[in-house]
């Protein structure tokens, strides 16, 4: 056995590494002696043979000691601390898959997973979900349930035409439950691929957060970036193809025939807040002032530096009554969000409009649905739901196809019978396993750990 260099009190052998014999076993004849390059042959005790065949009694030759690795730190010690983390030691506990806990853990799965997905299945059965696809285009896919809602490949057409609006129906099955609140509405798209790589990447986050526009060579947004000598703001594929149908509830109308009062489309809320307070900001500039709406001048010029202090051509008139005056920075060389998409941003909200930041996110699928707004009162079942549709999204030219969906939610989410099939399958699998595990053991059981059963390779 070799020891280091030190004092006796401390000498600590070093690894013995047996080498293997022909049946796969270990033999100390052969052995494999790792050598420390802190090894001095004048700390080997007397009696005790090295591994080049020296006894602790001879001295070392002056070309072994020439030839003696020298530690890079002057002779210092680069062997790890004697700690139990450094050297290996600490406590540990591996599960032993004893039969019984195992047989134990099968049946608890069962037993518990089987109801656990009964109960969730249940309760998304009881969901209701109401849907309507108002323009198809797709080739395999399904027809338009009402008609009058089509523009074909004409974007803006309704905006365009009066704001003309077509009407959707729908109405919650008479042996359904009543749809608790809050009531989602999404709007749903199909054949509309906002995951593929060019246009995911297709935006500018520092614009979008308000900055300054600088130029580059590769800018993300090309080729929308610009029109000319004009600024999109903001640019890019996904800012600038905005689902922008506008929905409307007009109605709820009851199973007597009465109408549900107090039931608006809220359209706050539904965005993340996350995505409000750190991703989205009007440019740096903006401003905006409340004005008597039979007073407000967007002419109106700045008495100290005679320039003019709104870039509103009118004044805009919120849905409250309430009248504002504007103002965007460098207004005449840029193309701002409420000037592209008027019937869904408003001036005041820009960047920051909910509808436009749930949009931003975009989908993993090329179907998909996303928030629209919500409801937040009771809808018993026969009730009859109207919605007024503005009509400006052209599915057309990709083959799609849109929808609307209103549905009820619980714990887990919208109706989906998934989850708790999967739970029950899961359970159902684990009791049959842990059901044949417990006969096996109860009819040929076997001795935990019994060597009878270990064999020798060449046995």
């Amino acid at each position: 056995m070799i020891y280091h260099s030190g004092s006796m009190s401390k000498l600590k052998p070093l690894v013995l590494l047996p080498a293997p014999n022909e049946r796969g076993g270990r033999e100390t004849r052969g052995a494999i002696f790792l050598r420390s390059p802190m090894i001095s042959p004048t700390a080997i005790p007397s009696g005790t043979t090295s591994m080049d065949g020296t006894t602790g009694a001879s001295q070392p030759s002056a070309a072994a000691s020439a030839s003696a690795p020298v530690p890079a730190d002057g002779g210092a010690s680069r062997m790890p601390s004697d700690t139990a983390f450094t050297q290996q030691r600490i406590r540990s506990w591996q599960p032993l898959l004893d039969p019984k806990y195992v047989i134990v853990a099968f049946l608890l799965t069962g037993v518990v997973f089987i109801p656990v997905g009964f109960v969730v299945w249940n309760k998304s059965n009881d969901l209701v979900v109401l849907h309507s696809i108002y323009e198809s285009h797709l080739r395999d896919g399904p027809a338009a349930d009402v008609t009058g809602c089509e523009i074909g490949n004409n974007p803006n057409a309704m905006y365009l035409d009066n704001g003309r609006t077509c009407q959707l129906k729908m109405k919650v099955p008479d042996d359904a439950k009543t749809m608790q609140p809050p009531i989602m509405v999404h709007y749903e798209l199909y054949n509309f691929y906002q995951n593929y790589r060019k246009y995911a990447a297709s935006f500018d986050a520092s614009q979008l957060f308000g900055l300054p526009y600088y130029e580059q060579s590769e800018h993300p947004c090309n080729p929308l970036l610009k029109i000319g000598n004009v600024t999109i703001n903001p640019c890019g594929l996904i800012a600038n193809t905005l689902f922008n149908d506008v929905i409307t509830l007009e109605s709820i109308v009851g199973p007597d025939g009465t109408v549900i009062q107090n039931a608006p489309l809220v359209e706050s809320g539904i965005a993340w807040a996350s995505d409000l307070e750190w991703k989205y900001r009007q440019p740096d500039g903006f401003k905006y002032d409340v004005c008597v709406c039979d007073e407000c001048d967007c002419d109106q010029v700045d008495e100290i530096t005679g320039e003019k202090m709104w870039s509103c051509k009118e004044k805009y008139v919120d849905p409250d009554g309430n009248c504002f005056t504007y103002y965007y920075p460098d207004d005449d060389n840029t193309l701002y969000l409420y000037e592209t998409y008027p019937m869904v941003v408003n001036p005041l909200d820009g960047v920051t409009n909910e509808h436009f930041v749930v949009w931003m996110r975009v989908a993993a699928l090329s179907h998909f649905r996303k928030l629209y707004g919500y409801i937040e009162v009771p809808i018993p079942p026969g009730s009859v739901l109207t919605f007024n549709v503005m009509a400006n999204f052209a599915v057309m030219r990709n083959e799609g196809a849109k929808a609307l969906v209103v549905g009820n939610t619980y714990a887990f989410g919208g109706k989906n019978h998934w989850l708790g099939t999967l739970f029950m399958a899961a359970g159902v699998v684990s009791l049959i396993f842990g059901l044949l595990f417990l006969a096996k053991e109860l009819t040929t059981p076997r001795k935990l750990g019994d060597r009878a059963y270990l064999k020798f390779k060449g046995d």
